[in-house]
Formats: C-alpha cells, structure tokens, sequence
C-alpha cells in the first residue's frame, strides 16, 4: 500500500478536568486518507461517550493547514462507484460522529481549510480560530461538489454564503469572512491566542452542569436526524461523478499543477 495513504496518526489525551483534546496529522498539509478518516470518526464517537468526557477538543498538528480534505492520492485511484462511495464516506462519518457526539466539541482551526476540512470546522459546535484559518471548497476544481459537507457548511453559515464557496471554488475566503458568517466564533492573530482562549472556552465549558450541555447538544443539532442517511447518499453522488471523464481529465490537470 502507499505509504502517504497509511502515514498520519489521532491522538487524544483527557485532563483532569474532563477536557478531552483529540488530535489529527497527516504530513500531506492535514489531508486525510480513508483510514484516518475511520478512525478519526471512532475516535470522537468512542471519547464522547467516555464518563469522564465533559468536552472535547478537535484540533490537527502544524501550523499552516488545519485541513486539505481527503486524500488527493486515493481519489486518483478510484475505480469503481463502490470505491468512490467509499471514499467520499470518510468525511460523512467525521462529520455525523461530530452530530451524534453527546459532549460539546470545539474546534481549534490554526490553518487554512479545504473541501473536507471546512466540513470538520462546521461540524464542531464552537470554532475559534487564527487569522490565517482561511477557507475555500475546492471540490468544483476536480469535477465535483462539495456534497457530503454542504449540509453541516450550510447548517453554519447560511445557503447563499455556501453557494458563495461551493461555486467560487479556485478562491479562498478570508477567516475575517469564515467568521462574519458564522463558521468561526474568534478569530486570532496568532496560535498562542488561538490556545489560550480555546483552554479557557473548555475549562468553562467542563464547570457547567454536564447534563444542562448535552441537552443542549441535542437541541444545536435538531432537524439532523436523517444525515445518517443524507451524507452517504450525498457521498454517492461524487462516486459517480469521480468516475466522469470530465472529472478524471480536471484531476490530472490539477496534478499536473501541483
């Protein structure tokens, strides 16, 4: 196997007062393969339910990208629509673990997001941020969409903002932007800012009533039910669309520039 594809790792640690940090890293700028995907998405399910669990960090290592999305290597290789329902399931069950997740989950986004990353920002129920935590859904650039996260990036930041980065996909939109519109709660000049107010927001969190935050949890997320089912038939759509000739020649042409 590819050794970029098995490469990456998530890390998780729980202090003594109940802040759980989960950490993800993958040294292709955060992109995430299909088994950190998986893994990352067990991760957050199997530390929320832990008893001692008050609230969750989610944070990736490095300091310029907070996430790139999914494995450009892996989606060349697809073959198959089975394969491509596959990969393009990887963010859907990061995202629905972060809806289903009893405890309250807070993003710390130090870097720039991409396509799935956006995805995992909007998925969290607090997201703070730098000023460099710029965003853009690129997918369009490669032939598809930005379908399985278009409902949580929707959810947070309203249609027309998300129809602004779904179509303008080659562009970035500025953290200033991310947070005008809701994705981000902060923003901050520089990490150390960044991480003192998110030990500070969680250290918070962790001294209210625990019960009091997941029925608010339930309520944050109300009307989600059914994207259990919605991301993989989302997910089903860029399977079959990765297969195109228009996309495979978009792909390779995009390659070639990188």
């Amino acid at each position: 196997m590819n050794d970029i594809l098995t490469a990456g790792k998530v890390e998780t640690s729980t202090d003594a007062h109940g802040v759980a940090t989960i950490s993800f890293f993958h040294p292709a700028h955060n992109s995430l393969p299909g088994a950190l995907l998986t893994e990352l998405a067990a991760t957050i399910t199997r530390v929320g339910q832990a008893a001692q669990t008050k609230v969750i960090v989610l944070r990736s290592e490095g300091e310029k990208t907070f996430c790139a999305g999914a494995s450009f290597d892996e989606l060349m290789a697809i073959g198959t629509e089975a394969e491509g329902l596959d990969f393009f399931s990887g963010f859907a069950k990061v995202i629905n673990a972060c809806r289903t997740c009893p405890c309250i989950i807070i993003g710390r986004v130090q870097g720039k997001a991409i396509g799935g990353g956006v995805g995992v920002a909007a998925a969290t129920d607090y997201c703070l941020a730098t000023a460099h935590a710029a965003v853009k859904l690129s997918e369009l650039v490669v032939g598809i969409g930005p379908f399985v996260v278009g409902p949580a990036v929707e959810r947070k930041i309203g249609g027309a903002a998300y129809a602004q980065l779904a179509l303008d996909a080659a562009e970035f939109r500025s953290a200033a932007w991310a947070r005008d519109r809701g994705l981000y709660a902060e923003i901050f000049d520089t990490t150390e800012q960044l991480d003192h107010a998110v030990a500070a927001f969680a250290a918070k969190l962790a001294a209210y009533n625990p019960e009091a935050l997941r029925e608010l949890k339930q309520v944050f997320w109300q009307g989600t039910v059914h994207w259990g089912d919605l991301l993989v038939e989302r997910a089903g759509i860029s399977g079959r669309l990765v297969l195109s000739d228009f996309t495979r020649q978009a792909i390779h042409r995009f390659k070639a520039k990188a």
